[in-house]
């Protein structure tokens, strides 16, 4: 049978309420599951009589889908929000309402359903709470909101689900937009960090709320797809320990879900004298960050691996790879959503702050005490919050009552492709030695899963937190960075770099001549403009880029029930995996999960 839902007229009520007082009592309560495996009998029913469960549900939804249209959470001083229900009990069943199946979860990336898709998919509930067909490992949680579906091919996007089995049984406005933790953010890192999170609490309720309608849709899909081995990074920091240990999850993950990937190593070149001592002194840090394989090599082995490159002395990383990350992204999110968790998009969050105690006496506000609103005007009820929002933490973390430091400054990057007929000159990664002044890693060549060449990316100061062009320009964002004392420290402390990268960005000669120094081959006719992406720095007020990763929290109502990951630049998509493990081991600390 197919339900279609419309709007319930008043002839409709005066009708049904006409039916309701004319049917005949009901008979004793019957449980359709233990009927179902015979341990009670199946009461004698007319035909009639058996269609009647189907039309109490098909008018309970069009009740529900009435209410819901008019008023979805409910104008301020009308009605209450629901209080966490106690789970039911078999023993006690009242009369038996029709099974309703619950709404299956998208099967994105074209995989089919396995695991807990599959048993989602077949869950059911009858009457008395007990559960038809298998059970999944935790209870799904569709909401009214906007929820995450897969378009054709896999695609992600947005869509409506209709109210959950309980609330489409009852004909009460639907509370499913009541999580113990929302995580604000559905990059790979917030995805990730959910992720962990549901599968170590699989009995808790989890959303992922992002401002776009589509996953991974910022720096997690604008980046050079490298899955980094753990060289760069300063001994001891958080950067060179989730880096090692993310690489590793990194791949093993992979190999579990099926995603594709490729282990071609890394040459990191000294093309001239003076950076030889700087190659060798990455090569000691490196050692000291347990990278696995790493050795110098000298200008005969660099052409045997890489035959067109040309240089004094390289680093060898045989290690680091390659990988889609908007996949591994996706991939992350159908972990999310089989575990029971929801995810939420089209949902920019513009404000936080603590939910009053009804005025009947309901214990709602004191289980789900923070209310987190769109700029819809939706709103999701929840007892914590991690953020997770990248280009916006810092302002997420000002309008929670949080500090603002450090500030977040977007630099945009342009990255140059290869043209298809002469990918053939790079086979793996080819990097310069970093300047140990700036975090940037300089021009390098990146191949790509598809078989494509990226070369890039600059660095330079964008105007716009989303600004992927160069004239792109939000009035709110320029002045956010220009009043910001800091950002005048830091140009003034590096003016002629910043000229440089400025001059690069608008001429493609100057950018194709950095190129040369590693493979001279490669000219203008060579290459075509391509991507480009924003990365979102963390600033201190003194003007130095904060290198490694943040995470605080803050005071307070609202602060105290927060985690904040406050700068989560590169390697964080490498790291994704290890830096939801500390997410997840640092919420349980705070929060006492």
């Amino acid at each position: 049978h197919r339900l279609f839902l419309r709007p319930l007229r008043n002839e409709d009520r005066s009708r049904e309420l006409e039916e309701d007082l004319a049917r005949p009592a009901a008979s004793p309560p019957v449980c359709l599951l233990l009927v179902e495996h015979g341990v009670q009998p199946a009461p004698e029913t007319s035909a009639a009589a058996r269609e009647q469960p189907l039309a109490q549900a098909a008018r309970r939804l069009r009740k529900f889908s009435q209410q819901h249209l008019e008023n979805p959470r409910g104008k301020k001083g009308e009605g209450k929000r629901h209080s966490q229900r106690p789970p039911r009990q078999p023993s006690a069943c009242p009369p038996a309402r029709p099974s309703v199946p619950s709404p299956p979860l998208p099967a994105a990336s074209g995989r089919p359903q396995d695991g807990g898709a599959a048993r989602a998919a077949l869950w059911r509930r009858c009457g008395c709470g007990a559960v038809e067909g298998p059970a999944p490992a935790a209870k799904v949680r569709p909401s009214p909101l906007r929820s995450l579906r897969a378009g054709p091919g896999g695609d992600l996007g947005d869509g409506l689900v209709p109210p959950c089995v309980d609330c489409a049984h009852t004909g009460a406005p639907c509370f499913c937009s009541t999580f113990d933790v929302a995580v604000v953010g559905a990059g790979i890192v917030g995805l990730a960090a959910a992720r962990q999170l549901v599968l170590r609490h699989p009995a808790l309720g989890f959303a992922v709320l992002e401002k776009e309608q589509q996953l991974a849709h910022h720096q997690s899909g604008h980046n050079s797809g490298v899955i980094h081995s753990g060289i760069y990074y300063t001994p001891g920091s958080l950067k060179a320990k989730l880096c090692v240990q993310g690489a590793a999850l990194c791949y093993e993950y992979c190999d579990r879900k099926g995603i594709p990937y490729k282990q071609c190593g890394k040459l990191i070149v000294a093309v001239e004298q003076d950076e030889i001592p700087r190659l060798k002194a990455l090569y000691e840090r490196g050692l000291q960050n347990n990278v696995r394989g790493l050795k110098l090599i000298g200008a005969k082995e660099i052409q045997a691996k890489e035959p067109f490159c040309r240089g004094l002395m390289a680093l060898d990383s045989p290690y680091t790879g390659i990988v889609d990350y908007r996949q591994v992204a996706q991939s992350y999110a159908e972990d999310f959503q089989e575990a029971g968790g929801t995810i939420l998009t089209d949902f920019e969050v513009t404000g936080m702050e603590m939910a009053k105690e009804s005025s009947s006496g309901s214990e709602d506000g004191l289980q789900y005490p923070v209310i987190v609103r769109s700029s819809k005007g939706e709103e999701v009820y929840c007892r914590h919050i991690v953020t997770c929002a990248g280009l916006y933490s810092d302002r997420l973390s000002e309008i929670s009552g949080c500090s603002p430091e450090p500030r977040i400054v977007p630099f945009r990057g342009d990255y140059l492709v290869l043209k298809p007929e002469k990918c053939y000159m790079v086979k793996g990664n080819i990097y310069p030695v970093p300047n140990p002044r700036f975090p940037f890693l300089g021009f390098h060549f990146t191949p790509r899963m598809d078989g494509s060449v990226w070369l890039g990316p600059n660095a330079v100061l964008a105007f716009k937190r989303e600004g992927y062009k160069l004239f792109d320009f939000s009035a709110t964002d320029f002045l956010d960075a220009v009043l910001y004392s800091g950002l005048w420290k830091l140009v003034l402390r590096n003016l002629s770099y910043g000229l440089s990268e400025m001059y690069r960005a608008c001429f493609l000669s100057a950018q194709v001549k950095e190129l040369q120094k590693f493979i001279p081959e490669v000219t203008v006719n060579d290459v075509l403009r391509g991507p480009s992406g924003v990365r979102a720095q963390a600033l201190d007020s003194d003007g130095n880029l904060v290198d490694d990763f943040v995470f605080d929290g803050g005071t307070g109502e609202i602060g105290s029930r927060i985690l904040h990951v406050r700068n989560a630049p590169s390697p964080a998509a490498t790291s994704s995996l290890a830096i939801a493990d500390m997410i997840a081991d640092e919420v349980k600390r705070r929060f006492e999960l």
